[in-house]
Formats: C-alpha cells, sequence, structure tokens
C-alpha cells in the first residue's frame, strides 16, 4: 500500500517541502530509504523501526521503501522521523487513509516514541504557510516557535502514539487530542522591552571616562558601523562591548524572524521559546576556527557571523586570531551574507552583523609608554601587522583609549545611561529609516559607493576640507567612503540635515592612527 506524508527539508536558513513516499509491498524483509539522504536521515528506519515497535506496533515482514521527494535535493538531519513514522502506520493501514493529508509533519522520534526537538522548524513551517499548508504537526518543544508563523495551525505532541490517536479520530473530535498552539508576538515584544527595561543589565552609567570611546558606540550604534577599540589592558574596551546591545534598538518583528530562523537552524533555541527578542552578542574565543567563525564544515552549518546577524560580534584581542579567520570577514562585511560551498551544493547565510574588536597596541599591551612597554619595533610591527589592511579599511571608527585616571575613578561620578543613548540612537535611526525608505539600504553604514553622492551631499567648503583629509590620511577609495558615512551618521545624531566641516573632522578623528601601523 502506498502513502504520501508532507514534510520539510532545510537549505540554509530557507526550507522547502518534501514528500514523504512510503510503499509496503510483499517480498524480502526490507526497509529501504531512498532519495539523497545523509547519515543522520538513514538512520531514520532504525529509530522508526524500535519505536514503534515499543509503543505496540511492530512492522510487517514485508519490503517497505520510503523516497523523501524531491530526490536530487540533499537531506539533512533528524526530524524526518515523524512523517516517515507516520507514512508507514497509513501504509499499514493502522490509520485511516486521507486522514494525514494536508498536514506538515516534523519532529525526531526517541526509541520510546517520544518526540523530540527538530531543528530548523521555523523555516519549514513557513515554507508550508507558503506553500499552502493550513496545518502542521510538531514535538511540543518545537510549538511556540512554529506558532509565531500565521496562517498555519500548529498543534504540538508529545509522543507517537498521541498522533496515532489524533490520526484515528474524527474530524470533530480531533481538536481536543492534539492542543493548538498560538503565539501572540504584539505581547511578547513588550514583555521583552519591559523585560530590557527593568532586567538591570550592564549599563553605560557604569563606565568612568572614556567619553570619546562612549561616542563612538553611539555612532556605531546609530548607523550600524564597525568599531575598533585600541589600549592598553584594563582601560574598559571588554566593557564598552558589553554595553552596546543596551543602546540598540530593540528587535523588530521581521528581524527577530530572521535571527531565530539562524538561531533555530543552528539547533539552538531554547524549549518552548517563541523568538529570540534581544539583539545577539557573539563574542568567541581568540582560538576559534575558521569553520566555526565563518561557518562550513562537511555539513554546513551557521557560523558566529551568522549567529550574530542583526547584533554585534565582539572579537577582544583581534590581533591573537587567526589571520586566515580573519581574512575571511572581508566579504561578509561588504556582502552582509556568506555563501558557503560544499560538494553537496551551496548555501547562504545571513551575516548582517555590527562588527566590534578590541585589541592592545603592543604584545606586552602598553605601548606608546616607554616606561613601561619593552617591546622592540619589529615586534610592535608583528603584532600589528595580523590585522591586515584590507580588515582595516572595513572598519568605520577607530579609538585610542588611554589608562582611567585615579582622580576620575573618586569622583563616583556618572555617566550618561544606555536609555539616554539609546534614546538618541533611536531618532538617528529613525531619520534613516525615512531617508532610505523604499531602497534596499537601512542604515549609513549600508550605503553603497554608487549612492554615497546622493545621501553624503558636500558643499563646496566641506568638499575642500574632505580634499584635504583624503591627501593627509592617505585614503583609499573605501576610506574615503566610510568618512563620509560616518559623518552623515554624526550629521543624524546631531540633528542637522547635511554634513558640516565638524561632522568631517571628527570622523576622521576617528579613523586607524598611522603611529600604530607604521612599523
Amino acid at each position: 500500500m502506498y502513502s504520501t506524508i508532507f514534510s520539510g527539508a532545510l537549505q540554509g536558513v530557507s526550507a522547502y517541502l518534501v514528500s514523504v513516499e512510503v510503499d509496503i509491498a510483499n517480498g524480502l524483509p526490507a526497509f529501504l530509504m531512498v532519495g539523497s539522504l545523509s547519515t543522520e536521515v538513514r538512520e531514520s528506519r532504525e529509530r522508526v523501526t524500535v519505536a514503534l515497535k515499543n509503543v505496540g506496533l511492530n512492522l510487517p515482514p514485508k519490503r517497505i521503501t520510503v523516497n523523501l521527494s524531491p530526490a536530487d535535493r540533499r537531506k539533512e538531519g533528524t526530524a524526518f522521523d515523524l512523517p516517515i513514522a507516520v507514512g508507514v502506520l497509513e501504509s499499514m493501514g493502522m490509520i485511516p487513509r486521507g486522514s494525514a493529508d494536508g498536514i506538515l509533519f516534523l519532529g525526531e522520534l526517541g526509541l520510546d516514541g517520544e518526540l523530540k526537538k527538530a531543528r530548523g522548524v521555523l523555516p519549514v513551517i513557513q515554507a508550508a504557510a507558503s506553500g499552502g499548508i493550513r496545518q502542521c504537526i510538531v514535538p511540543r518543544a518545537n510549538a511556540r516557535e512554529a506558532a509565531v508563523v500565521p496562517g498555519v495551525t500548529v498543534r504540538e505532541a508529545g509522543s507517537i502514539l498521541d498522533i496515532l490517536h489524533y490520526l484515528m479520530a474524527g474530524h470533530r473530535d480531533r481538536q481536543d487530542i492534539l492542543k493548538a498552539v498560538s503565539v501572540d508576538t504584539d505581547s511578547l515584544f513588550r514583555e521583552a522591552v519591559q523585560g530590557f527595561a527593568g532586567s538591570g543589565r550592564c549599563d553605560f552609567s557604569e563606565v568612568t571616562g572614556q567619553e570619546s570611546a562612549i561616542r563612538a558606540a553611539e555612532i556605531a550604534a546609530a548607523g550600524f558601523h564597525n568599531l575598533l577599540m585600541v589600549g592598553p589592558p584594563g582601560a574598559g574596551k571588554s566593557m564598552i562591548a558589553k554595553r552596546i546591545p543596551g543602546i540598540l534598538p530593540p528587535l523588530t518583528l521581521e528581524e527577530s524572524l530572521e535571527v531565530t530562523a539562524v538561531v533555530s537552524v543552528a539547533g539552538l533555541m531554547e524549549e518552548g521559546e517563541a523568538l529570540v527578542t534581544e539583539r545577539p552578542f557573539r563574542s568567541p574565543h581568540h582560538t576559534v576556527t575558521q569553520a566555526a567563525l565563518i561557518g562550513g564544515s562537511a555539513v554546513p552549518r551557521p557560523g558566529i557571523i551568522s549567529l550574530a546577524h542583526r547584533g554585534v560580534l565582539f572579537l577582544d584581542e583581534l590581533p591573537e586570531f587567526q589571520r586566515a579567520a580573519l581574512d575571511a570577514l572581508r566579504q561578509p562585511l561588504e556582502d552582509r551574507s556568506v555563501n558557503i560551498s560544499r560538494m553537496n551544493g551551496n548555501v547562504t547565510y545571513p551575516s548582517d552583523f555590527m562588527l566590534v574588536c578590541a585589541m592592545n597596541p603592543c604584545p606586552c599591551g602598553y605601548y606608546p609608554d616607554t616606561n613601561r612597554c619593552r617591546c622592540s619595533k619589529t615586534r610592535i610591527g608583528k603584532y600589528m601587522g595580523k590585522v591586515s589592511g584590507p580588515i582595516l579599511d572595513r572598519i568605520d571608527l577607530c579609538v585610542e583609549l588611554q589608562p582611567v585616571k585615579y582622580a576620575k575613578l573618586q569622583t563616583g561620578r556618572k555617566g550618561e545611561s544606555s536609555a539616554e543613548i539609546r534614546r538618541r540612537v533611536e531618532r538617528a535611526r529613525q531619520v534613516q529609516k525615512e531617508r532610505f525608505a523604499g531602497t534596499a539600504n537601512r542604515f549609513n553604514g549600508d550605503i553603497e559607493s554608487a549612492a554615497i553622492e546622493k545621501y553624503c551631499v558636500l558643499q563646496p567648503e566641506e568638499q575642500r576640507c574632505m580634499e584635504q583629509l583624503y591627501h593627509s590620511l592617505r585614503l583609499s577609495a573605501r576610506g574615503y567612503h566610510r568618512i563620509l558615512r560616518v559623518a552623515r551618521t554624526m550629521a543624524d545624531l546631531d540633528g542637522a540635515e547635511r554634513i558640516e566641516t565638524g561632522h568631517l573632522m571628527e570622523a576622521a578623528f576617528y579613523r586607524p592612527s598611522l603611529e600604530y601601523w607604521a612599523h
């Protein structure tokens, strides 16, 4: 007997529908699976066989053939266990024919028949909604994640027996067997904003001194620019970086869905979690490999830069990272996405993150204080050379931190709170939202070189100032454009309609110092 069950497969952070075709026929007992399957998908036959046996449903001694269509696209993951089991039960005649029509099934089976959490549920349910499917059955641990997709009725199940009872019942009696799950996204975001305000998390008011670094962090947050902080140990670089998410505006629903999709595909969603409502902050150790940072391995998975999508990627001790790993950031920083090619195909992951880096000015950390620094020029040059010019050219803002003076530590005076800074950042972003309405740009940091003249208009006086800066700082074309983008953000923070000379000079102040990279 033949049956077809709907399911879905991942391709990057998107998904496509899969038809799980099951046929049971006379012949030598066998359980065959075809359709361009990975190892974990092939292992489904053992999980399904044992799970059904342990709930009292033995497979018949016949030839069972399972095909996952389209057969020419690679299938990964363990979420096909449930649709395969349902297809087998329908082909065995254990459930009425047609009772599973129009329903998408997704979930991993334990050997006791329990349904376990699957990864990538959100993209699959989104694909189901686009494909016209209006009902989905998923594990209880994934139900809230799936329920955020509008237009689809999501039902949660705890075991294969729950689903068997549901499909065997009449349509009127089904509603009480498997619970339909709904999520109020508006309420979810209100709670997230309220929780953010009262969370008592790290605040900029706790930072003593370092006004120029805090100003650079505000500019970076307002225009979504990349930031580099250079200074001795204990100056507050990491302290400032960890507080930057607190001055970024809350995620919108669209951004939250994007972030949640990446986290879901990576298998990092918490059980029962519906949406990721806080901006990501990722801080990998400097020993991280290129594949872990960018994404990849034999089976492509999202890397740390994709998990930082719509948030902050903080690289502390920047020169200690592998040179190859840092240079691999070039393309994602420009394109805001990363394409990973493997033998089984290509996948594209989003990587629209704000890069924040911190580093010492030399291996010991105290250059140019000759009283404390004992590093030779050759050693300093080798240390600074670990950060390539192309990476520096992609950093919009560079700020030098000095040790905090004793007098400032003793005053007990607090600076501006993160909430005050965030209000200015939100006003500047609102200006950018209106400016870029109807375009592919969202922030000043996104402005392409071809559109610089349109959005960063300079008057004659500002043009002369920019020409002098171009020659004195020996800027590249990319560096020239980045100064204009940063100056545009400064003007937005000040409420100015056009870029002024003061904005250009301040933007130039935040360029990487030639003193450190001149060795």
